[in-house]
């Protein structure tokens, strides 16, 4: 919602009577225009006006002598003889065209006084909030009138008269009135009302003033998605920002990429500032404390966060107190039914026995073995299978591992306030639960907020919040034995539990079948413990004081303590997990980060002129400590973690430190001319002791144009009414490396010598006093673009980002004794498209449609490595070894592999052209690897439809991803090789065997017995576009007090990830995920060994006041 309307809604009550009659103002100017004299009285007062450039008439100039008057009897003067008349609501004046005159329409309305009827009605908001001093205009007339404290009006109108409903920051409406008299009608914002205000990096500016990228996103859409984070909700609600939720667990991985990846050592998040202050592990904020984010994409606007600002700046305001007399109390609470959205196509047991006989045969056939081909000789087991073989159960371990879910949100705000403070208190408690077994998340946060202005050269805001969040996770990285991979790979004839109560492993089977061993998935889930608590505590005062008309000074202090606590035990009896001994371990991190910012702003209005500046300063201090202890040795599993002096084999307590500092300073400079041309200049520069010692400091520059066209004399459409060309072109940086890499290091620990522990130090890493930052160049041209009043609206921008000076490691003689230094070089390139299109297709006084495309396209590619531009290797590296490679041309952590060229066959055989060591019916492959795809799309978006009619609500969300590839590293176990695990179905349906052609998987074999063939080739690797139905929902909006004792009410109903539509090579759970943890994190996009599975939800809210 736009700033300025919360602040008339606020301001409104007691401040319109008093304050408009006893404040004195002189007005002595002599041909002024109107917008001159409006700019006086502005710059002398808090009023703020609001007109329509198209109803002031510039041509006319007037001779204004007023001294010591109050603002009715200014405005009474200036509006005498003219086609203007105003309203003043609080310290807001709008000014509205007259459609006729006073004394004109006075005898219209005693002559047609018998011809007319009352009629009366109440008007609201979306959320049934009433809009105070809303304009209801008789169409053809100036009769009218304005909404009162409750939203209410009545007018005395023509029996078929048309009315037309107005108001700030909100669509216009035209209604007939014949046949009725009593109304309810609610209005829509308007996303596009031209001087909306934005928040910037320190300020705010009119929309229409700024020069550079930025886009906005409201609360109340990021809140539609109810998930435990607000990454889920802000995901294809902004051009330009890539949300990837990489995990269905509540609180699981994401990751946001805004504009592409520009570096391959240093961070690739953006910066996260909430009110003002640097926010780490932004995925656990309360999405229902969220007003409004703005995200920071191009240099303009980012180069103000100068070294942290190179993967874009999102802005996040939060809710606060009454803007306004009175008191509010708010509820908003939902509840969520959770269930698997799909299922891997994964063998039954009868069809893993088959395939198990078809392997032995193959074997017999081209391996030259002797195996027997009954199965009652290799499945003997009684308590598994009966006397011929067949067995006894078949477990769908997805199922079992699994469960329909509920989850639930409370959030409870009271907001009071007066004319001159405000104070907000806002409770949540969050209850979600994941879908496998014993996985969940819950939240409990507390927000107090206070804002004051105890004299009228004195601002003050604080603003407290504690969030503590603990849960029991599941494991969504690695490769190891955990639940989300046995699922898929325990054989399905094992039962969950035996009926002695044992529970199954893949050893608890007489039969020597080989089989991999694992515990199965419900046993790791139900008894092992994987706690996580999270606690955060934000604090942020600000002091503001207002020097002079305009010019402000501002300090703000925030602190933020971060305080996790994790605890970990796996059982006993956790077959290759922990089995025999058991194991536990704690540790403890503990984060104090602290910012202090004071900046001097300017802002003013004279004649034609605009000028918004900012002159500002920081300090800001991060300190991290960690330990852990751990052990093992358990004689049984009573203490758990709760008691690790028991353990018998206590490993070495481990512990560290870190910390880093930054001072920055910077400046803003904003100047518009006559409404049409915009300039804008930033500069920071950013000094942090993670770089060199000769390169401590770097100054980040940004320049940006703008000019309205729209607001031209010669630009004279009824079609097009707001056009604005933006250009812009600056520098920033990424300061997110590693605390210490320009430093030489050492290492330190212990070792045994002669039979005890001793210290022992070793050196670990060269140093690099020339170490600089990574700078990100970024040019950027767009258009905004608005026709039919508004009803359709475009924002375009294309983007060129080039990073210079990666931070690489370069190869020094062996000589040293070290292998590389830190240093920079090499480049990576950004260019693409962000686009956003917003239509009201149809507004009616009973049903509006609007529509919103939201697109990104973007290339990325590497330009520079090292000195030579050689292939580098890093990210994940296991079968095949390094499976990405970063080389010249080609776009960031490629994957890498061999290609399938189909499988060797008997006649190959016969002709002596299989391979030493391969056999018929394997995957025949490449000689030499290459590059298969790549896991960062080329376009990413959304399609949002949002109905209403009458007090009905409906939005139907669509998000889509296209241009893109997802390695299914799975693929190693769940195909190629059979026998150890289960596998897909594709084994025993789609295996290669004589005269099959289509076949997709290699011939059966028995891992075990008869070995095996995995590599990662093209077989892994499948088209990862997509097409999700993200949301539907459907609200009902009461009419307000229609139920005693609320203000407002909205019941609503839905479904998250209702289907996805995706490649037929695909075949895990979700397109769009990742294994992938740490350093691999950020290489490994769409790169998974099995995937949490994300739920498919139903949910039902509402939204009330009282």
């Amino acid at each position: 919602m736009f700033i300025f309307v919360f602040l008339i809604t606020g301001n409104f009550n007691g401040f319109a009577g008093d304050h408009a009659r006893n404040e004195k103002l002189s007005v002595k100017m002599r041909q002024a225009t109107f917008d001159e004299i409006v700019s006086a009285i502005e710059n002398q007062s808090d009023y703020v006006f609001f007109y329509k450039s198209s109803d002031v008439d510039r041509n006319i100039h007037y001779d204004v002598d007023l001294e010591n008057r109050n603002i009715h009897e200014i405005l009474d003067q200036l509006m005498e003889n003219s086609s203007l008349t105003y309203r003043i609501s609080g310290k807001y004046i709008f000014i509205d065209k007259k459609d006729v005159g006073k004394e004109q329409a006075d005898k219209e309305n005693t002559v047609l006084q018998q011809q007319r009827k009352q009629i009366t009605g109440k008007i609201t908001d979306a959320q049934g909030e009433p809009i105070i001093g809303a304009n209801i205009i008789e169409q053809g007339t100036n009769n009218g009138t304005v909404t009162d404290m409750d939203g209410d009006f009545s007018l005395q109108v023509e029996n078929n008269a048309v009315i037309r409903i107005s108001y700030i920051g909100y669509i216009e409406q035209e209604i007939n009135t014949a046949n009725t008299t009593t109304f309810n009608i609610t209005l829509r914002e308007d996303t596009q009302a031209l001087d909306e205000l934005v928040v910037v990096g320190y300020g705010v500016q009119r929309k229409s003033d700024v020069t550079g990228s930025i886009s906005v996103s409201r609360g109340e859409d990021i809140l539609r998605q109810q998930s435990f984070s607000a990454l889920d909700g802000l995901k294809g609600k902004a051009s330009g920002v890539n949300v990837f939720s990489n995990s269905g667990q509540p609180g699981g991985a994401s990751r946001v990429v805004i504009r592409g990846t520009g570096t391959i050592n240093a961070s690739t998040d953006p910066l996260y500032i909430v009110d003002g202050v640097a926010m780490e592990n932004f995925q656990y904020m309360n999405p229902n404390d969220i007003e409004r984010i703005e995200v920071l994409k191009d240099a303009s606007s980012a180069a103000i966060y100068g070294a942290r600002g190179a993967n874009g700046v999102i802005l996040v305001t939060t809710k606060r107190g009454l803007r306004g007399t009175g008191v509010r109390v708010g509820y908003d609470g939902s509840v969520g039914v959770g269930t698997m959205a799909s299922y891997m196509d994964v063998m039954n047991a009868s069809e893993w026995i088959e395939a198990f006989m078809i392997g032995q045969e193959n074997a017999n056939k081209y391996q030259g073995k002797n195996y027997s081909l009954n199965k009652t000789d290799y499945f003997t087991d009684p308590n598994l299978f009966d006397a011929n073989g067949n067995p006894l159960y078949d477990t769908d371990w997805q199922r079992e591992a699994t469960r329909t879910t509920l989850s639930h949100n409370h959030q409870l705000s009271i907001q009071q306030g007066n004319e001159f403070s405000s104070i907000g208190a806002f409770l949540n408690y969050s209850d979600y639960q994941g879908l496998m077994l014993n996985s969940y998340q819950k939240r409990v946060n507390a927000k107090l907020t206070y804002d004051a202005d105890p004299t009228p050269w004195l601002s003050t805001s604080v603003s407290l919040f504690v969030n503590h969040t603990w849960g029991n996770e599941a494991e969504e990285d690695g490769g190891h034995q955990m639940p989300r991979r046995s699922m898929i790979e325990m054989v399905p004839w094992m039962p969950v539990q035996f009926p002695d109560g044992r529970w199954s492993n893949s050893t608890t089977v007489s039969d020597a079948l080989g089989l991999e061993g694992m515990a199965n998935p419900v046993h790791v889930l139900e008894t092992q413990e994987r706690r996580r608590e999270r606690t955060q505590i934000f604090g942020n005062t600000e002091l503001t004081f207002h020097l002079a008309p305009g010019l402000d000074l501002q300090t703000r202090l925030g602190i933020t303590k971060y305080m996790n606590h994790y605890r970990n035990y796996s059982p006993t009896d956790l077959a290759n997990i922990s089995f025999p001994n058991g194991n536990a371990w704690i540790e403890n991190q503990h984060t104090l980060f602290w910012q202090e910012e004071t900046f001097l702003t300017y802002m003013n209005s004279f004649d034609k002129h605009r000028v918004n500046a900012m002159l500002g300063l920081s300090w800001q201090e991060r300190i991290y400590r960690w330990n852990r202890g751990e052990t093992e040795g358990f004689t049984d599993d009573f203490y758990g973690n709760n008691n690790m002096g028991v353990g018998t084999l206590p490993k070495n307590p481990t512990s560290g430190y870190s910390s880093w500092a930054m001072n920055s300073y910077f400046l803003r400079a904003s100047y518009t001319y006559d409404d049409k041309y915009s300039a804008t200049v930033t500069g920071r520069a950013d000094g942090s002791s993670r770089f060199g010692a000769n390169n401590k400091y770097a100054f980040f520059p940004s320049a940006g144009l703008a000019w309205v066209v729209s607001n031209e004399d010669f630009f004279n459409t009824g079609i097009v009414n707001n056009l604005k060309f933006h250009t812009s072109y600056g520098i920033t940086g990424n300061s997110e490396i590693g605390t210490y890499e320009s430093l030489a290091m050492m290492g330190s620990g212990n070792v045994f010598i002669n039979d005890g522990r001793q210290s022992a130090a070793w050196p670990g890493r060269l140093a690099n006093p020339d170490l600089k930052w990574e700078k990100t160049h970024q040019f950027d041209i767009g258009v905004d673009f608005g026709m039919f009043n508004n009803r359709l609206n475009l924002e375009v921008s294309y983007y060129n980002k080039q990073t210079k000076d990666l931070i690489l490691p370069r190869p020094v003689p062996r000589t040293t004794g070290f292998d590389a230094v830190t240093d920079n070089m090499g480049q990576i390139t950004n260019r693409g498209v962000d686009l956003l299109i917003n239509s009201t297709n149809i507004s009616t006084g009973d049903f509006t449609w609007g529509t919103t495309l939201n697109l990104n396209y973007n290339k990325n590619r590497i330009d520079a490595l090292g000195e030579n531009n050689e292939d580098v290797f890093a990210g994940p590296s296991w079968v095949s070894g390094y499976q990405t490679i970063f080389r010249v041309g080609e776009p960031l952590a490629a994957f890498w592999g061999y290609e399938r060229l189909g499988y060797w066959t008997e006649e190959d055989r016969d002709a002596g052209l299989i391979p030493s060591g391969q056999i018929v019916g394997q995957a025949k492959r490449s000689s030499e690897k290459k590059i298969l795809g790549k896991g960062m799309p080329d376009f990413m978006g959304s399609f949002i439809n949002n109905f209403s009619y009458k007090n009905f609500d409906l939005t139907v969300d669509f998000q889509f991803v296209y241009g893109v590839e997802v390695l299914q590293q799975f693929t190693h176990s769940t195909e190629d090789r059979f026998g150890l695990t289960n596998g897909e179905k594709s084994i025993l349906y789609d295996a290669w065997r004589p005269g099959k052609t289509d076949a997709k998987t290699q011939a059966i074999r028995n891992g075990t017995r008869d070995g095996q063939s995995s590599e990662l080739d093209s077989r892994w690797v499948a088209d990862g576009s997509y097409l999700r139905a993200n949301l539907i929902q459907l609200g009902y909006t009461f009419k307000p007090n229609a139920i005693k004792a609320f203000s407002s009410l909205r019941i609503y109903g839905g479904v998250n990830n209702l289907f996805v539509i995706h490649a037929d090579d695909f075949r895990g759970y979700d397109p769009e995920a990742t294994s992938q943890s740490g350093a691999n994190a950020k290489f490994g996009q769409n790169m998974f060994f099995f995937q949490y599975p994300k739920p498919r939800t139903f949910t039902l809210g509402l939204s009330a006041t009282f």
